[in-house]
């Protein structure tokens, strides 16, 4: 991108910008941001790069799921951890399925806002700002909720940055570990109605584990085994 600027945006027309009662409370906010630390980092960065680079010359997929938008209601390690075991149980069965490897990107850690086509919502007469996303202001249909609130950004980060520490811990600490993810598919094709149909899949792959683990691949030898 040429000439680009940490605020070479602030150039550029900007269509969901929200409508903030106090600049001087918004760019005090935004100060503190500049000093905290970064959420994801050059290496995950340029390792994220190079696997969409793969991607966009047919060398592998990109799958990418997670809600449309994040609260800060819903923000619990349950809720995390299962979105994490879903994406990681179909990364499983595209990879086998596929011969080649899945990159995985989640609408996590962040996705708190929403761009919307009106700047207000209008209910029984009453106009107010429409809801933009928590990071923004509050969906409660009230004027208090819906005033955006740079404070909102200060808290999006440190959900996101909790966020973000427990997918590491998850990944690191064995949860994404092939087998144990392969397990889950095992379970769930138990208990599905179409079974026969995902079971020869899944029998496909446990054979292929079974071999792996004759060969010496396992996730004590091999560290994408243990991390997916």
């Amino acid at each position: 991108m040429t000439n680009w600027n940490s605020r070479s945006w602030r150039e550029k027309p900007i269509l969901q910008q929200p409508d903030y009662a106090s600049p001087s409370e918004l760019l005090a906010v935004e100060q503190q941001l500049k000093q905290f630390p970064p959420l994801v980092f050059a290496e995950e960065i340029r390792a994220l790069r190079k696997n969409l680079a793969a991607v966009s010359q047919g060398k592998g997929f990109l799958l990418q799921g997670g809600d449309c938008a994040e609260s800060f209601a819903d923000f619990n390690a349950p809720k995390i951890r299962d979105t994490f075991k879903v994406i990681l149980q179909m990364a499983i069965v595209m990879t086998f399925a596929g011969s080649c490897p899945v990159t995985k990107v989640a609408r996590m850690a962040g996705q708190y806002a929403k761009p919307r086509s009106s700047g207000t919502e209008t209910i029984d007469g009453v106009e107010l700002p429409i809801y933009r996303g928590d990071i923004i202001n509050g969906s409660d249909f009230t004027a208090a909720a819906r005033q955006p609130n740079p404070q909102r950004m200060i808290q999006a980060y440190h959900h996101s940055a909790a966020t973000l520490n427990l997918l590491r811990a998850f990944a690191q600490g064995g949860l994404a570990d092939l087998h144990k993810v392969h397990k889950w598919n095992m379970s769930f094709v138990a208990a599905n109605p179409l079974k026969e149909k995902y079971l020869e899949v899944a029998e496909q792959i446990q054979s292929a584990l079974q071999f792996m683990e004759v060969l010496g691949i396992n996730s004590d030898t091999n560290a994408t085994i243990h991390e997916t």
